[in-house]
């Protein structure tokens, strides 16, 4: 019989420490950076986010013209994009191939676009008619150290 084999093992995370808590980023950047501008090893600080919140913002109706809208404006950023990089490979008259290419590939993808923006609101059937933008962030920010120099580290800032 053979013995199995020995499992590599996963350096741990060291052990942190809060040291301070913060009700913005922009706080415990500069606590973060008074730190750093004294000498402190910033590299064994982290800041984390705790609390996560989901805020989805209503920006606005959405309606059929402004869904063909938006659906044109994605189609044709796509298109002409698209339409470039064929461009690019355009041997014969490079320049005016490239240009080209680009207008009708935005030209197409807005038409495109606009259509399936449509199609898309349709099938929805009424239930979603607002545009909102969604973002995911922290109540609160805290500073965490490793524990071997959290002592230090609330020294440093003078919170002792």
């Amino acid at each position: 019989m053979t013995a199995p084999p020995a499992r590599s093992r996963v350096p741990s995370a060291p052990s942190r420490r809060s040291i301070a808590g913060f009700p913005n980023y922009a706080e415990a950047e500069r606590a973060v950076d008074a730190l750093s501008d004294r000498g402190f090893p910033v590299e064994r600080v982290a800041i984390v986010g705790r609390e996560l919140e989901l805020v989805e913002q209503v920006t606005g109706r959405l309606d059929y013209p402004r869904a063909a809208l938006r659906g044109a404006a994605g189609g044709a950023v796509t298109g002409a994009l698209i339409g470039w990089l064929f461009g690019l490979l355009s041997w014969i008259v490079p320049l005016i191939g490239l240009l080209l290419l680009t207008v009708y590939g935005l030209v197409f993808g807005a038409v495109v676009g606009a259509i399936l923006g449509l199609v898309v609101h349709a099938l929805q059937g009424g239930r979603r008619d607002f545009s909102s933008a969604t973002v995911m962030r922290p109540r609160t920010y805290e500073l965490m150290v490793d524990e071997d120099v959290a002592d230090d580290a609330v020294r440093t800032l003078g919170w002792s």
